[in-house]
């Protein structure tokens, strides 16, 4: 018999019909006359009900069936008499897959910590937690790619492995086919990579936006959407050492239509989650957090405030002032830690803050520079629970400018020949962000440590699975 989806099934009203569901066991209680097992397969967060007959199944038949074990139910689909669901199925016939040990199979008991379910990552996306997570990520992905496509944007595969170093080399990993036991080294002491796979020194990409932008330079509006690298050995919850980043570059627009743009996408990504993960974000809110749809539908409902950094900042003075304390400073000049901007967000504004003209000092090289030469034209999304979830900006145009910030900050740019002819040939106004996925998924499921809406995190220390 076909195999019908437990998500179909559950839908399903023609009572008396004959159908076939397959899944893994959530649990089995009964009495000595019936047994109720509660069957999921991942396709959505709520269990089928199967009932067992013990008049017509043995206790032998039905003793592999334990939590965790892997089974095909047959039986005839009835309208249900408890509640909590609509539907249930009447067995008669079962097919064991695959046993779980009662005494080994460690999704045994409930309430199990975070902590613990990271040191099982291969097991965890069995839990309703992370089911309902892992599903919203898909939905999350499937969002953003809706959006751009329906904008009229490129899908870009921008490169994993690279040579540019402009966001520093400490924080990057390696690529290397050498020998490390037995490494070559020129005259200065430095490693030779003359005969590296490459030929030159690579590394795992911290960005994709650089190669994005000579995509916009000749495709108009371009994204990328891939996984980046970061080597920091920040073990806080709000980092990861691998993680995805959604990047657009667009040609011909300015700081405000920037901003429209940040704001746009954002609010379509949240109402896509509010619309097609009802079930998984009910379940979030109701035992992760309490305030999670509320705050969903706050930010889709919500002009986002538009601030200038020096507007932030004096908005921060003025409550340390009035008694705020901060656990770190904060002068013009300094870059804004999460508490800084959670506490615009959260507690002074209480809405979603797009920061802007932030001290050129403090962000990247490419940023175009104001006309007052101290501030650079930033657009950051600041959001409730997270900080800072969009960074994006207008890029500068102009070769002579760009050429004097980077000499001004004394970045290597040997291997970068080719981003600099896209001021050289046609140079043109252009604009993105970077928006780190997880980032998203944090708000949008309401988990409070960012290793766990990723199914596989990579930390300092951490690669097991």
């Amino acid at each position: 018999m076909q195999r019908t989806v437990i998500i179909d099934a559950l839908k399903r009203t023609d009572f008396g019909a004959e159908i076939n569901v397959r899944g893994w066991v959530r649990s089995r209680r009964g009495n000595k006359n019936v047994s109720f097992i509660a069957l999921n397969d991942g396709s959505t967060i709520k269990n089928i009900q199967i009932v067992a007959d013990l008049s017509k199944f043995s206790e032998e038949q039905l003793k592999p069936v334990t939590t965790g074990a892997c089974i095909s139910a047959t039986g005839t689909l009835v309208e249900s008499q408890g509640a909590g669901q609509s539907v249930e199925i009447q067995l008669t016939g079962l097919e064991i897959y695959g046993t779980a040990d009662p005494e080994k199979y460690p999704l045994q008991k409930k309430g199990l910590s975070m902590e613990y379910l990271r040191t099982i990552a291969h097991l965890r996306p069995r839990t309703n937690t992370f089911g309902a997570v892992f599903r919203i990520r898909h939905n999350m992905a499937m969002a953003i790619h809706t959006y751009f496509h329906e904008h009229g944007y490129f899908y870009f595969h921008t490169p994993i492995i690279t040579a540019s170093d402009c966001e520093g080399a400490g924080q990057m990993f390696q690529v290397t086919t050498k020998n490390l036991y037995n490494l070559k080294f020129d005259e200065n002491g430095r490693i030779d990579y003359s005969d590296d796979f490459f030929g030159k020194q690579t590394s795992l990409t911290v960005s994709g936006q650089l190669e994005g932008e000579l995509a916009a330079m000749a495709l108009g509006k371009i994204y990328t959407f891939g996984p980046t690298f970061r080597a920091e050995n920040s073990n806080t919850p709000r980092h990861l050492a691998e993680f995805w980043m959604i990047e657009p570059e667009v040609a011909f627009i300015q700081k405000d239509e920037l901003m429209d743009l940040e704001e746009d996408f954002i609010k379509y990504c949240v109402r896509w989650a509010l619309e097609n993960c009802k079930d998984d974000l009910e379940f979030l809110n109701q035992y992760v957090d309490k305030g999670l749809i509320a705050r969903l539908k706050s930010v889709i409902n919500t002009e986002f405030v538009r601030l200038t950094y020096t507007e932030g900042v004096n908005i921060l003075q003025e409550a340390m002032k009035n008694g705020k304390k901060f656990e770190f400073p904060c002068n013009w000049g300094d870059d804004l830690c999460s508490e800084h901007e959670r506490f615009l967000v959260e507690e002074h504004f209480g809405k979603p803050v797009i920061m802007t003209d932030y001290p050129k000092d403090i962000k990247a090289f490419y940023m175009k520079i104001n006309e007052d030469g101290k501030t650079v034209q930033g657009t950051d999304v600041l959001f409730p629970q997270i900080g800072e979830i969009i960074g994006g900006s207008v890029r500068e145009e102009s070769l002579d400018k760009l050429n004097a910030e980077i000499e001004r900050r004394q970045i290597p740019m040997k291997d970068m020949w080719w981003y600099l002819d896209t001021r050289r040939f046609g140079a043109a106004p252009h604009a993105g962000f970077g928006l780190g996925f997880e980032r998203l998924m944090l708000f949008v499921t309401g988990m409070q440590n960012i290793r766990d809406v990723i199914p596989f995190p990579r930390t300092p220390k951490t690669a097991e699975f």
